[in-house]
């Protein structure tokens, strides 16, 4: 199933969509506002999210389809971590751009995997709402991205990104990175969590992303999660590896589509990204 938040009289609403309907699981249990609601719940009953759910629908009203448009992030993580140079065309896209371009060679092909603290909920946004580009940099783009979601550790899910990043900060010197990567709206999540069953494998999924300026394309590409260079299990482990994980949170993976040297954000510009089974995060752009 794919799972949702929408919005309710100041409150928030889950709903899932198991493709025939939509079904509003908070009128069955108020409890449940969001899929970290749902996820805690499957962890303590020791079940998957879908097996909760399941276990509601046939109680539950159904929405109209059309609300979705509306839906808000569909989980609010604790933290969002990313992990860099995962896929070949990220690893030749910073070297480019980078003073030090030795430096991500050696990532690229490293034993361990680039992973850093991308944002914290304040610092998100969700489907409909803006992203930020900094004001202070001159060269800024979207990295769409499959995003992973986690309950006490365990994968639950997942879901679209967009580390949004200033390529011209980290190039200047990638000790600058967390000011490349993380500061005011520089992460966007949605449109909903698809369970880990309803995604199967997770390398698998088509994925794309358009940008629209003036209402015209200025960029448009596909990839696949097939060209990732390191697992998802394997990411997941190295964030796992000697720390404390938070609640919920979301892994970003990596990105393989990369606009061209010369095209940077623009405010009022329009990003859709789009992963197979999961669905349409779309978000313009304002500077901060």
């Amino acid at each position: 199933m794919r799972y949702y938040r929408l919005p309710s009289g100041g409150e928030s609403r889950l709903v899932a969509d198991d493709g025939d309907a939509v079904y509003d699981l908070t009128a069955v249990k108020p409890r449940l506002r969001d899929f970290a609601d749902l996820a805690a719940a499957a962890n303590v009953a020791e079940l998957d999210v879908d097996d909760i759910a399941a276990n509601l629908v046939d109680a539950a009203p159904t929405v109209d389809p059309d609300a979705l448009a509306d839906a808000g992030r569909p989980v609010v993580p604790d933290e969002v971590w990313a992990a860099g140079v995962t896929y070949e065309i990220s690893e030749e896209a910073r070297q480019r751009e980078s003073s030090m371009p030795e430096m991500y060679i050696r990532v690229y092909e490293s034993d361990r995997s680039e992973i850093f603290f991308k944002a914290t909920p304040s610092r998100t946004v969700g489907p409909g709402e803006p992203v930020g580009i900094r004001g202070d940099s001159d060269w800024d783009v979207p990295e769409p991205e499959l995003g992973i979601v986690l309950c006490d550790g365990d994968v639950v899910g997942y879901t679209v990104g967009n580390d949004v990043s200033s390529r011209s900060i980290e190039g200047e010197n990638p000790l600058y990175l967390p000011q490349a990567k993380m500061y005011d709206r520089c992460c966007s999540l949605g449109p909903c969590v698809a369970s880990a069953g309803t995604v199967g494998n997770p390398h698998e999924l088509m994925m794309s992303m358009t940008i629209r300026r003036d209402k015209t394309v200025v960029y448009k590409e596909e990839t696949s999660t097939a060209e990732m260079a390191r697992s998802c299990e394997e990411l997941v482990d190295c964030w796992r590896s000697h720390d404390i994980l938070p609640d919920v949170g979301v892994l970003l993976t990596g990105t393989s589509l990369v606009p061209d040297e010369g095209f940077t954000l623009r405010p009022d510009d329009e990003i859709r990204i789009t992963i197979e089974g999961i669905g349409d995060l779309v978000n313009t752009v304002v500077e901060v």
